[in-house]
């Protein structure tokens, strides 16, 4: 109850920057999520060459190309992305997350989370999404970090890597995200919430 109380207040807050924000952020059409994410991870790995043997390893790569972030005392984040499989069909999720305390200000920024196991995607089923921090173990890694990887040295079950922040805003970070998988009805994809209106 109190989770859906503060998802909505934090609805309240975004909408203020959703009119300005990336329209995958917000997207129905997977053509175009998909087609995004695919261009954020490449980007990504260009300019992070250091992440490349993580992606060699992992399993499936979520991306979520913009998370629109914003709030004042209520707040939150939203976002869409795809979960991309060598060979195997995209799947399609949000990330959303709500906030009580001080904060003031908005916010867009980028993140990818590589599944390094199978375990991890079982669990990412199974569960019809997860919070970020129960579950899988997950380790937040920066460049600096991602120098240090080998392939014997990867043991989380998830990697996540936070990237391209722009604006302004008082704590950070994803923790109490929840990533929840979206639902393609007559050609559009529609969070849980929304099937049936």
């Amino acid at each position: 109850m109190k989770t859906t109380f503060l998802l909505g207040l934090a609805a309240v807050a975004l909408s203020a920057c959703a009119t300005s924000a990336p329209k995958t952020a917000f997207s129905d059409d997977p053509a175009k999520i998909e087609t995004t994410a695919e261009k954020t991870l490449a980007e990504f790995l260009e300019t992070h060459p250091d992440s490349q043997a993580i992606a060699e390893e992992a399993e499936a790569i979520m991306v979520f190309p913009s998370i629109v972030k914003g709030g004042f005392i209520y707040g939150g984040h939203y976002g869409r992305g795809a979960l991309l499989h060598d060979g195997e069909e995209t799947e399609f999720y949000s990330s959303a997350a709500a906030s009580y305390g001080f904060q003031a200000g908005g916010q867009r920024f980028s993140y990818i989370m590589f599944f390094m196991n199978e375990d991890a995607l079982d669990y990412l089923d199974n569960s019809n999404g997860f919070e970020l921090g129960f579950g899988p173990s997950l380790t937040v890694f920066n460049q600096s970090i991602a120098r240090s990887f080998t392939t014997s040295s990867l043991r989380s079950d998830i990697y996540v890597s936070i990237f391209d922040g722009r604006g302004l805003m008082a704590g950070g970070g994803i923790q109490g995200t929840k990533i929840t998988p979206l639902t393609l009805e007559d050609g559009e994809l529609r969070d849980a919430g929304e099937i049936g209106n």
